[in-house]
This record gives structure tokens, sequence and C-alpha cells, in this order.
């Protein structure tokens, strides 16, 4: 299992890091490195020549050379969507009451409903494009359910976080319809 974390750091100073086994990648302004672990006291610690890498909690400090370093604390919200991003996925969308998220796979749709307490995955089908009304649409079914996913390029405002996205996302499961907001991830 990989664990995906953005960095905020200071002076606007941000970066993606990727844990998977004993190496983090490191994607950083410019360039992306791969880091090896090493031992550490506390928490994880991966180093590359004169860069390393500590990871301690939510927290993370990065240095490279003699550099003072940045001290990083990772932003779960922007994490999520960088983990997905990075697992493969060219659309997500989140919803609310009750809370579900639903990523779009080149071979799948995950969804999540129900606060994480259900999944569904079916097989992503060819969708319908209505260029005139930048609607796009996937039915998909599985062994016991039936999917409609309905993505519309509207602006849409999450309606906990006030966030706002790309698109307006419409989501049938069975006779269940979720609304949310969503944006493409490459």
């Amino acid at each position: 299992m990989a664990a995906t974390m953005v960095y905020e750091c200071g002076d606007d100073y941000r970066f993606v890091a990727r844990i998977q086994g004993d190496t983090a990648w490191a994607f950083l302004p410019g360039q992306t490195v791969a880091l090896l672990q090493v031992p550490a006291e506390s928490g994880a610690q991966y180093e590359l020549g004169g860069m390393a890498l500590w990871i301690d909690g939510e927290g993370a400090r990065l240095t490279q050379g003699d550099d003072a370093g940045w001290e990083c604390v990772n932003n779960r919200r922007r994490a999520i969507w960088e983990h997905a991003k990075l697992n493969g996925a060219d659309f997500r969308a989140v919803g609310n009451e009750p809370g579900w998220h639903m990523e779009l796979y080149p071979d799948v749709v995950v969804l999540v409903a129900d606060y994480g307490a259900v999944s569904y995955e079916f097989a992503t089908p060819e969708p319908t494009t209505d260029s005139s009304a930048i609607r796009t649409t996937y039915h998909s079914t599985n062994d016991s359910h039936q999917l409609t996913l309905v993505i519309e390029g509207r602006r849409c405002r999450d309606t906990m976080s006030g966030e706002e996205f790309a698109a307006t996302v419409t989501v049938t499961i069975d006779a269940r319809t979720l609304s949310g907001c969503g944006r493409p991830l490459h």
C-alpha cells in the first residue's frame, strides 16, 4: 500500500511525497527524486545524496545539502486527490449528506458511499458525450447493481467545504441519486 502526502512548507513551497515500501518519491518543483529509507530515531527518514526527507506524523522536514531546509505539514484534503491521481484515476468526485466519493479509472469506476460504509466497483464503460450540453454520461452494471454517472461541465461548490470544482456530478446507484462536485486529475 502506498501513502501520499501533500506537504505545504513556508515561503509558498509545496511538494507531493509518495511512500511505497522503503522508497519515498518526492515530486519537487522541477524534479522527481526517489529517496531510500534509512534508520531514524523517530518517524521515518529517507535520503539520497545530499537530500533528506524526515516524516513524523503529519509533519515533515526536507533538507538539501547544507541548507536549513523546510518544515512542512501534510494537507490531508489535497493528499486524497493526489493519491487518486497517482493511483491512476482520471476523475474524482465528492458529495455530502451522506458523504460519498467516486474515482473514475480507465478500467474501473469505484464508488464509496455512506461515509465509507458501502463500496461498489463497476467496469468503466464507453461514455456517451453531449458536446452541446457539456455532459458525459456513463452507464454500467455489475452482478447486482446499476450505475449511472453524469459529469457536467458546470462549476460546482461543495456544500460542506465551500471548495469550488470544475464539474457538477450526479451518481445514480440503483434507484438512489447522489449529487456532488468533481474535477479531472490529469
